[in-house]
This record gives C-alpha cells, sequence and structure tokens, in this order.
C-alpha cells in the first residue's frame, strides 16, 4: 500500500525513483480503508535526510500509512528553510486535539547539554506528557530515547570516554518478542552518541524491558510490557552514506573524529560502507507497524480511555 504524505515533501520524488509508493492525502480519501496515522516529531537538525530515511521504512509495509511531521517552536531551525517547515510540518498547536496509531521522536544532536537546558525541552515534555493520551505506540531513538527515559523513569544519561561511532553488534535478550520477530540472535545498528544511560537504572525499573543488549556497549533496545513504548538507542534508519557524511563533516572542519569502527572495509575510508543493517531497519519498522495495526483500538479517540482492544 502507499504511503501517505503531503504534496511538498522533498522525499516524495525520491522515494517514487526508489519505487515506494506515496499517495496524496486527496487521492487517500477516495480509498475506503483507515490508514495508520503516525505523527513524526522530527528534532534533527538536517530535516530532509531524516524525513527520507524514516518514510523510507514506513513506505515498505502493506499497510496505507498516512504520515504528519511535526516540529518545535521553542527552537528556531538553521539548517532548513522557514517557508518548507509551514509548508510541510505542524506545531503542537496544529495536532493537539489529534489521535494517532503511532509517533516517532527522533534524535538530535544535543546530547552533551544537560537536559533541562536544552532550549525546547520545556516543549518536548509537553509533546511527551501528551503522547500518553493521543498516541497507541510511541518510538523513541538516540537523544530522543535518551529524553523519554529521563523523563518517564529519572534515569540518567552519563558522557562516554569517546564518541560510540560505527556500526555495533547486539544480541536479543527476549527472542520471540514481536518488535524483534525475525530478528537473527544477533543484529547490527548505526551509533553515532557521546553518550549512554545508566544500564543498571533501566534493569531495575521494573516498567522496562531490556530487549536487546552487547557485553561492550550496553543495552540498545528498550520495551514496555504494553507496548506503548519503545526506546533504541541507536539508528536504525541510517543509511549507508550518513556516518560517512558525519565523518566528513568533522574531518573536514579538523574536529576530532575516528574512521567509524566496523564500517569501512578494512577501516579504510576510501571503500565503500557495507551496508549490514538494511535487512534489520527494514524489518524493525515492519514489526512496529504491525504492533501498532493489531493493537491500536480502531477508534483512535479510544485511546484517551485507556480502551486497547486488539483488531
Amino acid at each position: 500500500m502507499p504511503i501517505k504524505i503531503t504534496d511538498g515533501l522533498s522525499a516524495k520524488e525520491l522515494l517514487h525513483e526508489e519505487g515506494i509508493f506515496t499517495i496524496d492525502k486527496g487521492s487517500a480519501l477516495h480509498q475506503d480503508i483507515r490508514p495508520l496515522r503516525i505523527l513524526i516529531l522530527n528534532l534533527m537538525p538536517l530535516k530532509k535526510p531524516t524525513e527520507l530515511q524514516l518514510l523510507r521504512l514506513l513506505g515498505d509495509s502493506p499497510l496505507q500509512v498516512e504520515v504528519d511531521f511535526c516540529r518545535t517552536t521553542s527552537h528556531e531551525s538553521v539548517h532548513t528553510d522557514p517557508s518548507y517547515l509551514e509548508q510541510n510540518y505542524y506545531t503542537f498547536d496544529d495536532i493537539k486535539d489529534n489521535y494517532y496509531d503511532g509517533l516517532i521522536i527522533t534524535g538530535a544532536p544535543v546530547e552533551q547539554i544537560p537536559f533541562e537546558d536544552v532550549d525546547y525541552w520545556p516543549e518536548l515534555t509537553t509533546y511527551l506528557d501528551w503522547s500518553a493520551g493521543h498516541a497507541f505506540s510511541t518510538l523513541y531513538f538516540c537523544w530522543g530515547a535518551q529524553a523519554a527515559l529521563y523523563h518517564y523513569y529519572g534515569i540518567e544519561k552519563r558522557l562516554l570516554p569517546e564518541k560510540l561511532f560505527g556500526i555495533f553488534e547486539y544480541q536479543l535478550t527476549q527472542k520471540g518478542h514481536p518488535l524483534l520477530r525475525g530478528f537473527d540472535d544477533r543484529y547490527f545498528i548505526p551509533q553515532s552518541r557521546h553518550t549512554a544511560i545508566d544500564d543498571i537504572k533501566v534493569y531495575n525499573t521494573p516498567a522496562l524491558d531490556i530487549l536487546s543488549r552487547s557485553p561492550e556497549n550496553g543495552i540498545n533496545i528498550i520495551g514496555t510490557a504494553d507496548h506503548r513504548r519503545f526506546f533504541v538507542l541507536g539508528h536504525f534508519e541510517y543509511d549507508r552514506r550518513t556516518l560517512e557524511t558525519e565523518y566528513l563533516r568533522d574531518k573536514n572542519k579538523g574536529l576530532p573524529i575516528s574512521v567509524p569502527k566496523h564500517y569501512y572495509p578494512k577501516d579504510n575510508d576510501k571503500n565503500q560502507p557495507v551496508f549490514t543493517w538494511c535487512s534489520y531497519a527494514h524489518l524493525f519498522y515492519h514489526n512496529w507497524l504491525n504492533i501498532v495495526y493489531q493493537e491500536t483500538p480502531y477508534c483512535l479517540e479510544d485511546i484517551g480511555h485507556g480502551k486497547f482492544c486488539v483488531r
């Protein structure tokens, strides 16, 4: 089924080139089906690449998916044209009375700043509190996951001795979990962060289930038993060249940056990066959408009343 987006999104033409079908919201009204409604709070400074990466994964589904993008208003984006944001992004006031099957909250390059010092922190916590009654399942990744774990459970982040940068292997700790159905015992995911969470605090939080981890880098995926919150400390959505773009950006600026680990063959940045996480990324988002489809009440307004019946 096609993915339903606004006409103005820059990702639309590229998605067509990749064979991913899209449909505008006007045409979708003529289809006798209720699509899954997904809201994406895009906190990344470069909005357009993140849009494409996420839409590519959400569009690889037999379900019709309607995607809305939203943004913070308490932070002025300097990397994306304001007119583009006005045309294609909602604000909280625009969507606060809406209901969604799923919500995605992205990462942001602010991890070395205390949470309360991030200029849009109060607005982000408003989204986090609002989501409990307006979105059935929320997926948080990287800094978005750290922020949500801190807000909901008081789990702090800590600065790493060096940036965790590259492609890393993690092992499943809950085999058979619907979010990781079809995964091998081990999988790969890109990492690009200076901080980590307090794993001991996660283990001591009864509301949280650890779904995967590694001995070297700790916990990777966390969930709640009711499937309403999933936290991913990493970036399944990154495409083949994303880490390379970050690496070359910092290298060309003369900033201290190491070659991303387990990314280039023989760690030689003249070689093409190996795309070892692609199938896991598609499977992960397919599984999440399936959970959302199976468990969200058909009438989305029931989310606010705690009525979670299987379709």
